[in-house]
């Protein structure tokens, strides 16, 4: 039988930090290195175990099939607060389980002051090759407010302490919609951070989610700024990373030419992704699952991944569809209905035929040669343009 090659991903999430952040929902806490070398040496061993069972379950389907992985990407938490060695550890498990290729993107996420010039020595080395800094944030008030730890100035040596290190591919994630920030301030942001150049500008406006402490305690708080602010935000935002030589390429994503992050376009275009370390998600086949949220209980675990999988679910033809919709339309290019023919063996006039007519007729979505997109108006209210794909098939 040929050999047949498919490009997947691999999400690595490393569940610690310096300090929990206000607005934060993600699984991340504070630990002392005897966890973190605990947690990657259990990492590493859920990495060799997945790589294990895949060789198995090929040789008894007779599929004889090679897994090229064409992005890695370490999110957290903040995974550069683990100790010296670890990341460079983890990328060589990787590297031994997988076929990774030779132009693969290799992404970590950084926290401003949480690296060093050696330590950044070591990422370059390891192969890492891009770098995504949590910025938030220019002005040192609103980064003191959210609870961040570092202040501009020291995000300022980071970037130049990450150049001098050798990455070139550098993405700057900030926030809009921060309680007490005006268009002003937000715009000075713009200023002070795009004097440095990076090739990559990720803009996400502030989600107040259940359980954090802003959330809990938003009275405390300066006011946060309304929808149409918000929404002023926005399109400013758009205008001012526009003018500066930075392409929208989804709706909170921006970069110069040829420098879209590959790992997050793989998620939109639903490609295939294995997803490693407590409360990490994969996406295999049909199947999405993740791994258990407990920390301790995973690295107790110790990689047994017929125990550490939970939340499986097996996607039907429907469901795809409906992914196929709501993460195409996230693209500036959106949706290739040529592509969903291929995929799904109908026209896709035959799905949503009433929601496609609804949409454009509303002037939120529009039709150019093979591609459906959102208009400018359909991305200012694109979760309720999203959800007439979600929630009308089958009806």
């Amino acid at each position: 039988m040929m050999n047949r090659t498919y490009e997947k991903g691999i999400y690595i999430h490393i569940p610690f930090c310096v300090h929990k952040c206000i607005y934060c929902d993600f699984l991340s806490a504070p630990a002392d290195d005897a966890v973190k070398y605990a947690y990657t040496k259990a990492l590493i061993n859920e990495i060799r175990n997945t790589a294990d069972k895949q060789v198995i379950d090929k040789q008894i389907n007779d599929n004889q099939t090679r897994d090229k992985i064409t992005s890695i990407f370490f999110g957290g938490g903040t995974p550069s607060v683990l100790p010296d060695g670890c990341i460079a550890d983890i990328l060589m498990a990787v590297r031994d389980c997988f076929d990774i290729e030779d132009d693969a993107e290799i992404t970590m996420e950084c926290n401003p002051g949480t690296v060093n010039e050696s330590r950044l020595s070591e990422y370059r080395a390891a192969g890492v090759n891009r770098l995504s800094f949590g910025l938030q944030s220019a002005d040192n008030n609103e980064l003191k407010m959210l609870g961040r730890i570092h202040t501009f100035e020291q995000f300022v040596e980071s970037f130049r302490l990450a150049r001098k290190a050798g990455f070139n591919n550098i993405n700057v994630d900030l926030m809009s919609a921060i309680p007490g920030q005006t268009e002003a301030t937000l715009e000075n942001t713009f200023d002070k951070v795009m004097a440095l150049q990076p090739e990559h500008i990720s803009v996400y406006s502030l989600i107040l989610e259940d359980g954090t402490y802003l959330a809990d305690n938003i009275d405390k708080f300066p006011p946060v700024p309304d929808e149409d602010e918000d929404r002023r935000m926005y399109h400013m935002t758009n205008e001012r990373l526009h003018s500066a030589g930075y392409e929208r390429y989804e709706i909170s994503n921006y970069s110069r030419k040829g420098f879209e992050c590959r790992h997050n376009l793989l998620y939109w275009n639903r490609g295939e992704y294995y997803g490693f370390g407590c409360s990490a998600a994969g996406f295999i086949g049909n199947e999405r699952y993740s791994d258990i949220r407990d920390v301790k209980k995973y690295i107790e675990l110790n990689g047994d991944i017929e125990k550490l999988h939970e939340n499986i679910e097996i996607l039907t033809k429907e469901d795809a569809i409906e992914e196929f919709m709501f993460l195409g339309l996230r693209k500036m290019a959106g949706v290739d209905v040529m592509d969903f023919q291929r995929r799904f063996g109908v026209p896709i006039e035959n799905v949503y035929a009433k929601e496609i007519e609804h949409n454009v007729d509303k002037g939120l979505l529009i039709r150019q040669g093979d591609m459906l997109k959102l208009t400018e108006y359909g991305i200012d209210i694109c979760n309720t343009v999203m959800s007439d794909f979600i929630l009308t098939y089958g009806d």
